[in-house]
Parts: structure tokens; sequence; C-alpha cells
């Protein structure tokens, strides 16, 4: 039963979930539920099915999520809280969905003129052959799920044989093939709209893989990057524009391939990044001064805001 709003809701932060990234999603709650509890009652929820809890009543909580793929981060839980009435942080469910599927995010982002690598799209019951993908995009291609994160299912292809192998481990599911960048790894955080610092990934295996990402000493991070002014700008004004035409809201994380030869290229939008102190967005964030308790404070706001709109425009 909702019981009567209250002037200072609960922070539900929502961790843990049903995808491969459950883990990851557990250390991002631990943090921000943390970090959030300096500032406002805060409880920490363990989301073990596709479901929003029982205890949440919307008019005594406002959601900050920290599920990671499948269900928490592509529309599945915004669409949940939002026929629920409850108001949550972050992406809508609309660009939640959009973002998730990196084909989606690809071609709304290339209306703003921000552009990504060449590619083929393909379902694993339609594969095209090798020699096809070869022939259009070149032999240095990089294979992943539309709609997986943490780079979860990534095959980096070299040469032929490795492209035909990894085909034929593609058994379920939709996929993209993209050309290959060599270049700069780059990551941004938006924050209501306007971008933060550049940071640089620099893993030592060459490949911003899972074992890179979430191994210590794996990755090199510079934060801010060392770029010039000109490309710190483009790199800020793509991640601006590529939020904006995906729809999203509140805050995101944009990541680019910059090569001085041939430019700035979009690999994708994460709407719920990591989110413990040494992820990427909180480093962004640290490079315009904001700490993670700072951070966390200016991620839950506009949410804070709509609750409490809608508490002066519901009926005594």
């Amino acid at each position: 039963m909702e019981g009567r709003f209250v002037s200072n809701p609960i922070i539900a932060v929502f961790a843990g979930g049903v995808s491969s990234e459950r883990d990851v999603s557990l250390g991002s709650g631990a943090a921000s539920a943390q970090a959030l509890a300096r500032h406002f009652p805060t409880r920490l929820f363990d989301i073990t099915s596709e479901a929003v809890p029982a205890e949440i009543d919307p008019a005594r909580y406002v959601v900050f999520s920290t599920l990671h793929g499948t269900f928490g981060e592509d529309g599945g839980m915004q669409r949940l809280l939002d026929a629920a009435g409850v108001h949550y942080a972050g992406c809508d469910a609309a660009s939640s969905a959009l973002t998730m599927d990196k084909v989606l995010t690809k071609r709304a982002a290339a209306t703003r003129g921000v552009i990504g690598a060449k590619d083929v799209v393909f379902s694993a019951e339609k594969k095209p052959a090798a020699t096809e993908i070869i022939g259009k995009l070149g032999e240095q291609l990089v294979l992943k799920p539309t709609d997986q994160g943490s780079s979860v299912g990534l095959h980096i292809i070299t040469k032929r044989v490795e492209l035909e192998v990894a085909l034929e481990s593609v058994t379920v599911g939709n996929w993209i093939v993209e050309q290959r960048i060599f270049g700069r790894e780059l990551s941004v955080g938006v924050l209501k709209g306007q971008a933060m610092g550049v940071v640089e990934i620099t893993p030592k295996s060459g490949v911003y893989d899972f074992t890179s990402k979430y191994t210590k000493g794996m990755t090199q991070y510079s934060a801010p990057a060392d770029l010039d002014e000109a490309v710190t700008a483009q790199v800020r004004s793509a991640a601006e524009a590529a939020f904006a035409a995906c729809g999203c809201r509140d805050y995101a994380r944009v990541d680019f391939i910059f090569s001085e030869k041939t430019g700035l290229f979009l690999l994708e939008i994460n709407t719920l990044p990591g989110m413990k102190e040494t992820s990427l967005l909180p480093m962004s964030a640290h490079c315009v001064g904001l700490d993670f308790s700072a951070l966390v404070h200016e991620l839950v706001l506009p949410a804070l805001q709509r609750f409490r709109a809608a508490k002066v425009l519901s009926p005594a």
C-alpha cells in the first residue's frame, strides 16, 4: 500500500541483479550506498529477480540503481519502476533500452555527427561468412554482442582463422563486428547534459577486455587524459551530442577511440556505469572537482527533484 509522501525520501540503492555482471554491480552498489548515506537516508537492496522489491513505496523511496547488464540496464527495471510510479535516478526506460543496443546507439549518435567504426550486424541464426565480413571490413576486427556490457563476449580478430573460430562460437543473440580502430581509448562522464573530464584507458594487454577491466594493475588510467585542448573539446562535445541523441537523462558515460590518423569514433554509451570510487565515471568527475561523495549526491538530485515535484502536484 502506498503511504503518504515524505519530504526526505529514502534512497533505495539497487545492486546485484540477474545478469552476468551481477558481481560487478554488487561492488558498485555497496560503494554508492556508503557514499549516499553521508547525505540521505539510504538502504541497499540486493536484487535477485526481475522485480521491484515489495518494500519500495513510491511515496517513501527514490531509487538509485547500480544494476548492470540485462534487465538492470536495458530498460527492464526502469519500465517496472515507471509502472509502479517510483522515481529513479538516471536514464528512463526508452533511452536505457536504446543505449543497451550498440547498433541503435551508433545509428542515433550518427544523426548528431558522432560516428562509430564501420560494421556488419547479424543474428546468430543468420551469420555471414568470414569472407563476406573481411571483404567489407578487413581482417582487423572486433566482434561483440550488441547488448552486453563489461566486454562480455568480446572477440579481437587479427586474421581470418580467428574470425572463423569466433563465428563458430556464436550460437545465440545479435552481434556486431566492427572494423578495429587502433588508437587511444577515452571515456567521459556526462552529468545533466554536460561533459566532465576525459579519462584515457591504457590496458597493458593492449585490449580493454573483462580481465583488463577487473584485474588490479592490468590497466593504467590517466585522468585527465593528456590530450591537446582541441581534442579534449572535441571529445567532450561528441559525448554531449551522443548523450542528447540517445535521449539520455541525468548522467551516463560515453566511450570513444581516438586515432590521430582517422579521428574520433564512438564505442558505446553506458547509462549505469561502474560506481566504485575507482570506476571511470568517478574518475571523470574527479577531473572537474567532484569527489565520489559529491558525485553520487549530484547523480541522485534530479530524481529527488522529480519526486518532490510530483508530491507538489499530487492531490492532498
